[in-house]
């Protein structure tokens, strides 16, 4: 599949459908997306980026957040749901003018399976690989695979082998946005006692606190910790648990109100009802792949039982 063409939806639709419980969809002036209602969930994934956008147990509602100011176009980044952000975190190191978080969610990936498992789970797996287009950005060769399962819990492992002949280092973060009742009503618990870079002040510190509520702007990464974090919203009287695997660094951040404004894709007031919290792999957690090598990147999210 050519991934700078336009998508044949009705031969993906063809191919990989799975009738009554996964189809292509399609719609004018919006970008094309998979539509997933099993037994457990429903759930909208964006061909562009392979990016989720919607997660909807059915014992509850909506799990994600989307901007409704989002871009829906080719050239631009969709902003809420699950961005994959590769093969760097945030701003290019040396090249200011490569795009923020990487390539990865500029770009259409390839849908290479679908399957409806024995439990009752759906499966899809998408795969994007070196090309003249992400030669443009990044010199090396290499191929990664994002398999998203759609369950009571929703499942994203993001696998990157290098299949080239020397090494090299990438970042990468599950950028997973999370819908809140408000952003004072809620916290997060798992980080007490981690010590995190604050990426607003340039230094590190240890969160003391056994749970971190947000008042004011943040953006931490915290550092050298795979513990699972709950954010707790009782006005929605519910507990999101974010699992993760393969990731040492656990990305906080909410923009504030100020950086909203400043923000074409998020309305002024979008930051009072969604946190990320990302299981990333960034700074001196970045991943160094031998030819040959693969690492795994992995979050699961779902409601505490």
């Amino acid at each position: 599949m050519n991934l700078e063409s336009p998508l044949d939806i009705d031969l993906l639709d063809e191919k990989f459908s799975l009738e009554g419980e996964l189809g292509f969809i399609e719609m004018e002036g919006e970008l094309p997306f998979i539509s997933v209602s099993n037994k457990y969930a429903q759930a909208d994934i964006c061909l562009y980026g392979a990016h989720v956008m919607s997660f909807t147990p059915h014992n509850t509602f909506e799990l994600l957040w989307m901007s409704p100011s989002s871009f829906s176009e080719e050239g631009k980044a969709i902003r809420g749901g699950i961005p994959v952000c590769f093969p760097w975190f945030g701003p290019h190191n040396s090249d200011p003018q490569l795009p923020q978080h990487g390539f990865g969610r500029l770009m259409y990936w390839e849908v290479i399976e679908t399957r409806a498992e024995a439990n009752g789970e759906t499966l899809i797996r998408f795969q994007l690989n070196a090309s003249e287009a992400t030669k443009a950005y990044w010199p090396h060769d290499f191929s990664a695979e994002l398999v998203i399962t759609v369950g009571a819990e929703l499942k994203l492992i993001l696998n990157v082998t290098n299949t080239s002949t020397e090494a090299f280092e990438y970042s990468c973060a599950l950028h997973s946005y999370f819908n809140l009742s408000g952003i004072e009503n809620i916290h997060i618990e798992g980080l007490q006692g981690t010590t995190y870079y604050n990426q607003l002040t340039k230094a590190n510190a240890i969160q003391e606190e056994a749970n971190l509520t947000i008042s004011k702007p943040v953006t931490r990464h915290y550092l050298d910790t795979q513990t699972p974090v709950i954010i707790a919203d009782p006005v929605f009287r519910r507990r999101i648990q974010v699992q993760k695997a393969g990731s040492q660094v656990t990305t906080v951040w909410n923009p504030g109100q100020e950086a909203c404004l400043n923000m074409q894709d998020m309305p002024d007031d979008g930051y009072e009802t969604f946190v990320c919290v990302e299981a990333t792999n960034a700074f001196q957690h970045s991943i160094t792949l031998a030819p040959g090598e693969s690492h795994q990147t992995a979050t699961i999210i779902g409601l505490e039982v």
